[in-house]
């Protein structure tokens, strides 16, 4: 059903942390790993001889599909029994000596941010996978910050990472919704560094699971899914007033130059950084690519030595964007609670906005660079 975002009104809230350094990684040991997609009206029906009214629009029946459910997090047709498991949020490396990232196009949400202020504000990943059991080889994973911690609560998910600053790790122990593995993932012998070697391969997370004694179902702090998808193929022209999106250059991420280009055969947006298309080597170089974009404005408190913390818990009413399908509309965002989900509100009309089906890339844009967005 559709909310009115004068419902959303509420008092600010402001996110607090302390500041601090890098905790240390793990000694997990070498692994020699090879690297290997409405209702419809009736026509108008005379009354019977009973007396009967017709009903005017028919109502059809939601489609179902034998052993599947639409997943809560791309709306896509998935096996039922993955239904009540909770999803997994990988911190993923996105300094460039990290790269090629591996796995990550089978994410289903994948968050980018700045990681530091420090460094061209180098942004890092958190990749949001439901289907974890199905991963190979996923990062390279690196360490965790406080946003991330607020941001996995939505999704009732476990937070994957190595370490963190102190004032991130205090969080994630003081929080119990965020059941976490850190630092227990395999290395893989890449030749680089060993901080780019740790990666999430085949049966780590079961174990992960079997130490840690967490349920693999979502639990008491789950709130439910977030999204509400359109089952038919939105096109935003249809609203009034999208503007023209086939591309956007996130100038505040300006490391590494995240660019999203409108594919207009796969009617999905291709991900690049570095100046050059982002491949995944697991899926055979896939590109990596999205239906969804939620770009979301957000203001942040330095921590100092570059750490930051997103004020992410905002009910005061923050501005994005929409885009999918070449068009974008201009949204006004609100999270009331570490576990409450991020709801997205059409600024125009006041109402929810509907998702199409599939992937979804969020940006957490800083506030001071916001206007630095281009988008053609």
């Amino acid at each position: 059903m559709k909310k009115k975002v004068l419902a959303m009104m509420i008092a600010a809230m402001a996110v607090l942390s302390g500041c601090g350094g890098e905790g240390e990684e793990s000694s997990s040991p070498i692994v020699d790993i090879t690297p290997i997609d409405l209702a419809t009206e009736e026509p108008a029906v005379e009354p019977e001889e009973s007396g009967a009214e017709p009903d005017g629009e028919a109502e059809v029946p939601e489609e179902t599909r034998e052993g599947m459910y639409r997943s809560e997090l791309t709306n896509e047709w998935i096996d039922e029994s993955l239904k009540n498991q909770r999803p997994v949020a990988v911190m993923v490396d996105n300094e460039k000596v990290a790269l090629p990232h591996y796995g990550l196009t089978e994410a289903d949400i994948v968050y980018e941010m700045m990681n530091s202020t420090l460094n061209n504000r180098i942004t890092r990943f958190m990749a949001i996978v439901k289907d974890w059991g199905r991963i190979e080889q996923l990062g390279s994973i690196r360490s965790t910050r406080s946003t991330n911690v607020y941001l996995v609560g939505e999704w009732n998910a476990v937070l994957c990472h190595d370490g963190g600053p102190f004032f991130a790790m205090d969080l994630v122990k003081e929080k119990k919704y965020c059941d976490n593995f850190s630092g227990t993932f395999s290395r893989v012998a890449n030749g680089k560094k060993r901080e780019y070697t740790e990666y999430v391969v085949a049966g780590d997370l079961e174990k992960n699971f079997n130490s840690k004694g967490y349920s693999v179902e979502y639990n008491e702090y789950y709130e439910g899914p977030h999204y509400t998808f359109s089952n038919e193929e939105l096109d935003l022209s249809d609203t009034g007033d999208a503007i023209t999106c086939n591309e956007i250059q996130l100038k505040p991420f300006a490391h590494n130059d995240s660019t999203l280009k409108y594919n207009e055969e796969k009617g999905t947006y291709d991900y690049y950084e570095y100046g050059e298309p982002h491949l995944d080597p697991q899926h055979d170089n896939a590109q990596l690519t999205f239906k969804n974009l939620l770009i979301q404005r957000c203001d942040f408190s330095s921590l100092g030595e570059g750490y930051l913390v997103y004020n992410i818990i905002d009910n005061s009413g923050n501005e994005g964007y929409y885009i999918t399908n070449g068009k974008a509309v201009e949204v006004t965002w609100y999270k009331g609670s570490d576990t409450s989900p991020t709801v997205y509100y059409n600024t125009k009309t006041g109402e929810e906005i509907q998702l199409n089906t599939g992937k979804t890339y969020i940006a957490i844009v800083p506030s001071d660079t916001w206007d630095s967005i281009v988008m053609k």
